[in-house]
């Protein structure tokens, strides 16, 4: 039987016990939504702006603030809806919609973070060839290649789930559309999760493995270098995308590797919001401090507009 005569609504519930604070979550969320989204544009204005950022480290950074744009946006904008109205009701259509933005992003962010240690990697181990090989065109294909893979893994996933039986309850106790959230009110889930894990190994862990051969090989041709100047100036091209790596990782590891328990709401709760929501705000914060190149641009435009 079809799950849509099921359930047509749910109830989105993870600030249930909380309403009495529903204006300062609101105030909270509010400043992490508007923090990352105007972080993510500078990001992308300074790129597109200033003609010494055309170059693939910067190209992927702009996409990057691209995805973390809709990685906020999926979740962030229904929960500040219900925190202002009080209405935390979300239609089966809307729930799976957003399911599969969410899906997108996360997916994208993934196999992007490898792409760009991958051109880490090239600019500090193989600087003469560095042209040759990240050419505009492979630039390109790569990122062709990466939305791709982001949105046929969030098709796969979003069907996989849509697919459920949804008869046992229809509160979702997050505060979004989650695959696990969604998985504890199905009824026919046998076996899911070994098709997440398996997702979760080809998705997450390849990307993140190809990311640390290539740190392992900066770091083995950083250490090479005689000049005490030389190592520090060869690596702090990459502690800013490092730091974003390892935040990103690490709460999408404790947010989707832990095993399924009815003791892990308020874990998955933080761990959900850490992924969801302070990692896109933090992104664009780490690269625009600890980058010179970007602090530069920024400082150029600001004095041409002025």
């Amino acid at each position: 039987m079809d799950n849509r005569t099921y359930i047509r609504t749910f109830q989105i519930l993870a600030f249930a016990n909380s309403t009495e604070h529903y204006s300062l979550l609101f105030a909270v969320f509010f400043l992490i939504y508007t923090t990352g989204v105007l972080g993510n544009l500078v990001i992308i204005s300074a790129v597109i702006l200033d003609v010494r950022l055309h170059i693939p480290m910067y190209i992927f950074l702009c996409n990057l603030s691209l995805v973390d744009l809709v990685f906020t946006s999926s979740t962030l904008l229904k929960l500040m809806d219900i925190l202002v109205t009080g209405n935390n009701s979300i239609t089966f259509h809307q729930c799976f919609t957003q399911l599969y933005f969410f899906m997108f992003a996360a997916g994208t962010e993934d196999i992007l973070l490898s792409c760009m240690a991958y051109d880490r990697y090239v600019a500090i181990c193989r600087p003469l060839h560095y042209h040759h090989i990240m050419k505009k065109e492979k630039v390109i294909l790569l990122l062709l290649g990466t939305m791709a893979s982001g949105s046929l893994n969030s098709v796969f996933m979003t069907l996989s789930i849509y697919r459920f039986d949804f008869c046992r309850s229809n509160v979702i106790q997050n505060f979004f559309c989650d695959i696990k959230a969604l998985e504890k009110i199905s009824c026919n889930n046998t076996g899911f999760y070994i098709v997440l894990y398996i997702e979760t190994l080809l998705l997450a862990l390849c990307p993140f493995l190809l990311s640390v051969t290539s740190y392992v090989k900066i770091v083995q041709t950083v250490l090479g270098i005689k000049s005490t100047q030389g190592r520090r100036k060869a690596f702090s091209t990459c502690t800013s995308h490092l730091t974003v790596l390892l935040i990103f990782y690490g709460t999408g590891v404790c947010m989707y590797m832990s095993p399924p328990s009815e003791h892990l709401e308020v874990q998955d709760l933080v761990f959900s919001v850490l992924y969801t929501a302070v990692t896109p705000m933090l992104n664009p914060l780490i690269y625009s401090l600890r980058n010179k190149e970007v602090k530069g641009a920024l400082k150029r435009i600001i004095s041409v507009k002025i």
